[in-house]
């Protein structure tokens, strides 16, 4: 896969925001005091998502900006595959099916490495494998693109899966240095503080 195909950069990719009107996603936030739950809708929301028994409100007055994803990234962040894995995936979304020895060639990565992924890969749910005869005989392991709305199904999962993880470490961040600040009071956080978090 060329440099030319490859994911555009953080830096190049154009900021998004929120715009509760696309129709693409919506987030919805429970009305109830005390309660921060917060939800994203992908497609119909039918019926209403609800929380304490009362309808959530969708979100309508988000200022932040974020950078707009791409395919690579998600995968990335979502199923925590490096650029030989994602690489892998794409190509056999794009030409499959095809055996490990097609993808090898095809990317120039060492058919060792092709193999752990594809396997890795087929774990995820990402891609399926199945056996093919061979005109010479014998058989042979090809590895296909499972069915695109399986496929959009396992990726939302993986992303949520993620994004909750996130959010979870970002609350536990939040509520570490509340209780440390509560203890010391007249000292600045120290940026140790955060060294923890990176650790982890």
């Amino acid at each position: 896969m060329s440099d030319q195909n490859s994911a555009r950069s953080n830096d190049e990719r154009d900021e998004v925001q929120y715009d509760p009107n696309s129709g693409r996603y919506d987030i919805y936030e429970c009305t109830v005091s005390g309660c921060d739950n917060v939800v994203l809708v992908v497609g119909s929301d039918d019926p209403p998502m609800s929380c304490h028994d009362q309808l959530m409100e969708r979100v309508m007055d988000v200022e932040m900006s974020v950078n707009s994803p791409d395919v690579r990234q998600v995968l990335l962040q979502a199923f925590g595959l490096p650029k030989a894995g994602l690489d892998i995936c794409l190509c056999v979304i794009g030409e499959g099916p095809l055996s490990a020895n097609e993808v090898a060639e095809q990317l120039g990565y060492d058919r060792s490495t092709v193999t752990r992924y594809l396997n890795k890969l087929v774990e995820l749910g990402l891609l399926r494998r199945s056996e093919l005869n061979r005109e010479g005989g014998g058989v042979v392991k090809v590895y296909h693109s499972i069915d695109l709305e399986r496929m959009r199904r396992e990726t939302l999962i993986g992303f949520y899966a993620w994004a909750g993880e996130a959010a979870a470490l970002i609350e536990e961040a939040n509520l570490t240095k509340q209780d440390y600040l509560e203890k010391n009071p007249d000292q600045e956080l120290p940026d140790v503080f955060w060294e923890s978090f990176l650790d982890e």
